[in-house]
């Protein structure tokens, strides 16, 4: 008993090194990638098009990838996704027009969808039930540090060695982690017992959707990406609309990510003590839509960093209790699965976001698109409530 609690937390270390570095290197491009399409002749709407091309892919893929790590395992999806990731890093380094960075994002949102569902399913197959929302809090926090850190580094590696460097060490970083799970990181042991139970696809699918409880979550999910998608993709350009340079992107991207990988453990112990998770997932929403809103009064960097620190925290909140709700409210052999419908949740939010609000930003200004994105996260807060306090019917 000791010697499997004892390798499950070894597997946990090593699934959380690998999403800090992943994303890490993932996170050092997103405040590049807007700055260099602009260079290379992108406006404001362009740039919503790069990021939702790859968002386009992740979310309309990480369905079918839970498919596929529910049926062949993890191990397969999680080796090909980093193998994408890397690629696109290294190809965005010799792209020359905004069309090609959109292509190349199309490959990153591939890489995304094997990557990201396969391994949260991961560290819930290896998790004690007891522990899980522990386990999410360390592994979010992990996912989270990686974006703490790598958006500032992206942002001074851009400002000391230029833009396209920036694609290459975030590339090389990626491809390491390659190799360290395909050495570290085998099958988890319940991977054949969940082989012999295969329901059809369509009727496994609908079952999921007729969960109430699971809708809420990737309703919640949905709501508040596609703020997030608003902060992600415009941010930087907001910034430099103020006069700041892409040094202060760094910093408002890392006060943000910061807190977020903060808040996730201390969120994920109380998640595993509370009666109710649901309750974490409101307030975290309330938060998060009021913090959004505020991004559209502040015009400085201390302000912004405030603001982007409140936000942060209340996604730590939200999303860890999100996360270990999912894995309590639907069977361990449709984990895979439902994980695949949290990132099509995540990055469609993100891609409608991303799509739509740069043409509201260029007719009237970023301050209506935060403050629209606000209420947006107040609608979500209502749906989640409503829709998950509303009582399963009764089995027969």
């Amino acid at each position: 008993m000791e010697s499997r609690e004892h390798r499950a937390g070894k597997l946990l270390i090593i699934a959380c090194t690998i999403s800090f570095v992943c994303f890490f290197g993932s996170y050092m491009r997103i405040p590049i990638v807007p700055l260099f399409a602009t260079s290379l002749g992108a406006d404001a709407a362009q740039v919503g098009l790069i990021n939702s091309a790859f968002m386009l892919m992740a979310g309309a893929l990480s369905i079918p990838s839970g498919l596929v790590s529910d049926r062949l395992g993890r191990r397969l999806p999680l080796l090909g996704g980093l193998l994408l990731l890397a690629a696109s890093s290294f190809l965005l380094y010799w792209s020359n027009s905004p069309l090609q960075m959109a292509g190349i994002y199309l490959l990153f949102g591939i890489g995304l969808s094997a990557f990201s569902p396969t391994l949260m399913s991961y560290v819930a197959d290896v998790t004690p039930p007891e522990v899980l929302g522990q386990a999410y809090g360390w592994y979010t926090m992990a996912l989270y540090g990686g974006m703490t850190l790598g958006p500032a580094a992206g942002g001074f590696l851009g400002t000391a060695l230029g833009l396209r460097p920036v694609f290459l060490v975030a590339g090389g970083l990626i491809f390491a982690m390659f190799f360290v799970a395909l050495i570290f990181l085998p099958a988890p042991s319940t991977a054949q017992a969940r082989g012999s139970v295969r329901p059809a696809i369509l009727p496994a699918l609908m079952g999921l959707m007729g969960n109430r409880r699971l809708m809420a979550c990737l309703v919640a999910t949905l709501g508040t990406c596609f703020g997030f998608g608003m902060f992600v993709t415009f941010m930087p350009l907001y910034i430099r609309s103020q006069g700041m340079h892409s040094g202060h992107v760094g910093f408002v991207f890392a006060a943000q990510a910061l807190a977020n990988a903060i808040s996730r453990l201390p969120s994920g112990k109380l998640s595993d003590r509370v009666a109710d998770r649901s309750v974490l997932v409101t307030v975290g929403l309330a938060v998060f839509a009021l913090a959004l809103a505020a991004f559209g009064l502040c015009r400085s960097v201390v302000p912004l960093m405030g603001a982007a620190a409140v936000m942060g925290v209340s996604m730590g909140v939200a999303f860890t209790a999100v996360c270990a709700l999912i894995a309590d409210v639907v069977p361990r052999e449709q984990r895979g699965l439902a994980m695949g419908c949290y990132n099509t949740s995540v990055y469609a939010g993100m891609m409608v976001c991303a799509a739509g609000m740069g043409p509201v930003i260029q007719q009237r200004g970023f301050q209506t698109g935060f403050f629209l994105n606000g209420a947006v996260g107040v609608a979500t807060l209502l749906l989640f409530t409503t829709l998950y306090r509303r009582p399963a019917p009764a089995s027969v």
